[in-house]
């Protein structure tokens, strides 16, 4: 810094200016935008607007003032280019920080600062000298401010210096466990190595031994091979084709001759049926097929009215051995069901103290297409049917509007709309089976029972509806382990 004597004129004081722009940084060598009031008072910069004077006027205003203001060397100006600048020098602290630059510098440019403003302090008078003593003030809290960021940073490094402590430590300890766990894995590879090599012979001796008898058996083999190839020289290759020619004929008759005993024994039974029926009052007519309805109906004037007699179907098994009663099938009508396919049925008939007992011609057969049917609704999650409830516990349902019946994997749901009627899971309480009551609709009609105490009986839009959801209920029932059936056919599922 140039030294100041206090001899010095107009010259000196602007080397005295010219040392301290040296000193201090600004962010620019501009003159601040502002306008003095009354006192010599720094105003703030007033917007420009569309009714104010010329702007050459005001640049000339401006420009005279500027000049008068030069010309006094307001130490206000320096005051007001320092506080702009304050955020620039806070800005080069955390620099200086960051790069652990010492703080004396700074102490020793506010010292230097301070000493010039102390000595234009005796040079000025009056608000001058005022607005010097102002500047010294700011000064002096810059320092404070100083002081306080230099704490600060102290604080920080030592903060920082407890932290990598803290880190060297961990540091250390993970070098420890390191070690530790490696000294564990080296123990755990060597005993797996003593284990492979253990392995290792013993899967050599295995291999030496399957090797010796390896070559006794293929040994053994060779002389049965050579024993067969001279036992076929020995026969004539011709008799030999003939002979296996022979027994493939032998089987294809054989084949074909079962074929037609199975058919005649069908029909033999068939027949003899129908003559043991021939003789009885009644007769069971009807489509012997799935998804028809079978009627009992007299054939014989003697015949007592059905109405009067008391009736009992049954289903008899494959060898006709053993017959089991459906349970709640006590009407003239009875629509056969998937569980019926593939077996006898028989009605009894209580007329005049007599029973008389009729048998259809043949057993159920499947109705056709149902398959296929089925293995399109196992395809989704949840199949939908259009059905009318004909009965519900017990009581005929006055309403014929049309619900919604869900099957899916898990439950079983009715509802109509938004309102649901029932809805279960697959339990063993739950019955589901063909209706068993008669009537037109039989064929069309099932028997729900989703829990004890709650029945239905709906009425599907065609018979392959009403077979293919028996069929598929059964199959998610039994999917979640239950067996899904009428009364007592748990046995017969």
């Amino acid at each position: 810094m140039t030294k100041i004597s206090p001899e010095s004129g107009g010259e000196v004081e602007m080397q005295v200016f010219s040392s301290l722009t040296a000193d201090v940084s600004f962010a620019s060598n501009k003159f601040p935008k502002y306008k003095l009031g009354p006192d010599i008072q720094v105003l703030e910069e007033i917007e420009n607007n569309n009714k104010g004077p010329p702007l050459k006027d005001v640049i000339v205003q401006e420009t005279t003032e500027l000049t008068e203001q030069h010309t006094r060397l307001s130490v206000r100006d320096l005051a007001s280019k320092f506080d702009k600048n304050l955020s620039a020098a806070a800005k080069l602290s955390n620099e200086a920080k960051l790069r652990e630059v010492a703080s004396l510098e700074g102490h020793v440019l506010l010292k230097k600062l301070r000493d010039a403003l102390e000595f234009l302090k005796g040079r000025f008078a009056g608000q001058n000298k005022e607005a010097v003593e102002k500047a010294i003030s700011m000064v002096e809290a810059l320092a404070v401010k100083l002081t306080q960021k230099e704490g600060e940073l102290i604080q920080e490094k030592f903060e920082v210096k407890k932290l990598l402590n803290f880190l060297k430590q961990a540091s250390e300890d993970a070098k420890k466990l390191v070690n530790q766990e490696r000294s564990f894995a080296c123990a755990e590879i060597d005993s797996a190595r003593a284990v492979v090599q253990r392995i290792g012979d013993a899967l050599e001796e295995q291999e030496r031994i399957c090797q010796t008898s390896g070559k006794q058996e293929m040994e053994d083999m060779m002389e049965e091979v050579q024993e067969a190839r001279r036992i076929k020289l020995m026969h004539q290759p011709s008799k030999v084709m003939d002979m296996e020619h022979e027994l493939r004929a032998l089987r294809i008759e054989i084949r074909e001759k079962s074929t037609v005993s199975l058919k005649l024994q069908t029909e033999l039974l068939m027949n003899k049926r129908a003559e043991e029926n021939k003789f009885l009052p009644y007769e069971i007519s009807g489509s012997e097929t799935l998804g028809s309805i079978l009627r009992v109906q007299p054939c014989s004037e003697e015949a007592t009215e059905l109405t009067k007699c008391p009736i009992q179907w049954y289903r008899l098994s494959s060898e006709c051995s053993r017959r089991e009663p459906i349970v709640g099938a006590n009407k003239f009508v009875y629509a056969p069901e998937p569980i019926d396919v593939g077996r006898v049925l028989q009605v009894d008939i209580l007329s005049n103290g007599l029973k008389i007992c009729v048998t259809t011609a043949g057993p159920i057969d499947p109705a056709s297409g149902l398959e296929n049917y089925v293995e399109t609704l196992l395809r989704k999650s949840n199949s939908e049917f259009h059905v009318v409830v004909s009965q519900m516990n017990g009581r005929n349902y006055s309403s014929h509007s049309t619900h919604a019946f869900h099957i899916g994997k898990t439950r079983m749901k009715l509802c109509r709309g938004w309102i649901t009627k029932a809805r279960d899971c697959y339990s063993g309480s739950m019955q589901f089976c063909g209706f068993r009551g008669g009537g037109n609709s039989a064929a069309k009609s099932l028997y729900w029972q989703p829990r004890k105490g709650q029945t239905f009986v709906l009425v599907f839009e065609s018979e392959r509806e009403r077979n293919g959801a028996l069929v598929l209920a059964r199959k998610y029932a039994l999917d979640c382990n239950v067996m899904l059936a009428g009364p007592d056919d748990d046995a017969l599922v």
